[in-house]
């Protein structure tokens, strides 16, 4: 009953899968030619291409070089197959210097200052009226009041001032509640 030879105890598919496989076999062939900077033989890199003569240091662009055909230093290679499509499509330009880079944190800085402050104007168009009318009597503060004044009531007939109303309704909630049996605070 036991014989190792019966054809009812062996398994009828064949040999058990491996779970882990650590053999594969080789990639089809290509039917297209490989992409520029794809060849994992007589790769240059961007530090090929600086001499090393010079003061300078590898991370100064090279005029000389084309941007297709260089990789960065240390990367180990393209990746995926958009990575290097995205870098043939769009070449990366050459680095800043000190002044491009001030011009571009200048332009990054004044943007998001325009934006608070078109955020603030829209929808807490109600702070300007509560600062003005804190402020003494005067020609420049009058004037600043009536404008806010027409303002306010122009963002209030689109809405735009209710999420503060909301905010501003429930701090006044809490602000009020008390604990059970406790004495209301003198107004």
């Amino acid at each position: 009953m036991n014989d190792p030879n019966d054809d009812d105890v062996h398994d009828p598919h064949g040999a058990p899968v491996d779970p882990f496989p650590t053999a594969f076999p080789p990639p089809p062939v290509s039917l297209f030619p490989p992409i520029l900077g794809m060849e994992t033989e007589g790769r240059r890199t961007i530090s090929d291409s600086i001499p090393s003569s010079s003061g300078d240091p590898p991370s100064d662009w090279d005029q000389g070089a084309d941007a297709h055909d260089l990789l960065p230093v240390g990367d180990p290679g393209p990746g995926h197959a958009l990575v290097v499509l995205g870098r043939f499509a769009f070449p990366p330009g050459p680095p800043l210097d000190d002044d491009g880079q001030g011009a571009r944190d200048r332009r990054w800085t004044s943007r998001i200052i325009v934006f608070a402050t078109l955020f603030l104007l829209i929808f807490n168009a109600v702070s300007i009226q509560n600062w003005s009318r804190q402020q003494p009597p005067g020609w420049g503060t009058e004037t600043v009041r009536r404008l806010s004044d027409v303002w306010a009531e122009q963002i209030a007939q689109t809405g735009a001032d209710r999420p503060r109303q909301m905010v501003h309704d429930a701090w006044r909630d809490w602000r009020d509640m008390r604990f059970p049996g406790a004495e209301t605070p003198a107004s």
